[in-house]
């Protein structure tokens, strides 16, 4: 959970939080990839973002492509560059298989298991919220599918309620996307997820894919999909033209509510902030009334 802060408003603090992030790319012996990018240290400058934001996560999601060509030495560097992070923040790590992992060497590096070529899937019950990690990878391909013996796992585990709902981590999100070649490696027969999704407890979808962040809705069900940490897309530019650039990443803070999902974009950049709320100035707020604060904060002045 997060560190304790005061309450302002209406809404008590959230019931939970993961931090959901995507898109590593790491390679064996972190040579640029694409001749271009340092994914090593940009993964390196996003967990030291995130233990800055003072967060204790319930988990760390990674939504896939954890890295670039699924090689046994990035799985080690990968593990060995976030595991000491979350057993810092005290939070269980999440790995979700992408269209550029091989699920031999991710299960053997990341999960100590044998390496075979079954989906990589998992339940995890934190504090009553139900995490579930599909498996939309395809050996051989870069679209996404999930089989019918992995959409009736799914469809079992779904069949019983859980405290405080379900979120469903996948790295093909199940949305359209603006960038036509995007469609090219889409989610197939999402009709066959959405039917076993539709009326059931999944609170949100969480999903990587496309290098960059974007929201919408499948089955009902609100979807996030969370910017790369290695690159992202550039989509200021026409969308036939888009391509990668070494700028612009970010993850993501989804809060839990007992009535809603936030999922907050966390950018990770190098910029001096203000410091007007101030530790002093929060503490200050907290000792008043809420008539008080609304008096001092809300009143414009002159």
């Amino acid at each position: 959970m997060d560190v304790a802060l005061p309450q302002f408003g209406q809404y008590a603090a959230p019931r939970h939080t993961l931090v959901h992030l995507s898109d590593t790319h790491l390679l064996a012996g972190n040579p640029p990839l694409g001749g271009r990018f340092d994914t090593a240290r940009n993964l390196e400058r996003m967990l030291g973002a995130l233990e800055r934001t003072g967060v204790r996560p319930d988990a760390l999601v990674f939504t896939g492509d954890l890295t670039d060509l699924g090689e046994p030495e990035a799985y080690r560097a990968l593990r060995d560059a976030v595991e000491p992070v979350a057993e810092r923040l005290g939070a269980p790590v999440v790995w979700v298989a992408g269209n550029h992992d091989e699920r031999p060497a991710l299960r053997q590096g990341l999960l100590g298991g044998a390496p075979t070529e079954e989906p990589v899937t998992g339940v995890w019950d934190l504090g009553g919220l139900r995490l579930v990690a599909l498996d939309t990878s395809v050996p051989g391909w870069h679209h996404g599918e999930i089989d019918a013996a992995q959409l009736g796992w799914l469809e079992d585990v779904l069949s019983t309620t859980a405290p405080h709902g379900t979120v469903v981590a996948l790295h093909h999100p199940p949305l359209p996307s603006h960038v036509p070649l995007f469609d090219i490696l889409e989610l197939r027969e999402q009709e066959r997820l959405a039917a076993i999704l539709r009326g059931s407890d999944v609170r949100t979808i969480l999903g990587g894919h496309l290098h960059y962040a974007t929201t919408g809705t499948f089955a009902g069900i609100p979807v996030s999909v969370a910017a790369a940490s290695c690159y992202t897309m550039d989509i200021s530019r026409p969308a036939v033209e888009v391509n990668g650039m070494d700028a612009g990443q970010s993850f993501q803070l989804v809060h839990v509510w007992e009535d809603t999902v936030t999922h907050a974009v966390v950018p990770v950049v190098d910029a001096a902030s203000a410091d007007y709320f101030s530790a002093e100035w929060i503490a200050r707020m907290a000792e008043m009334t809420p008539s008080e604060r609304l008096e001092e904060f809300s009143r414009k002045r002159s």
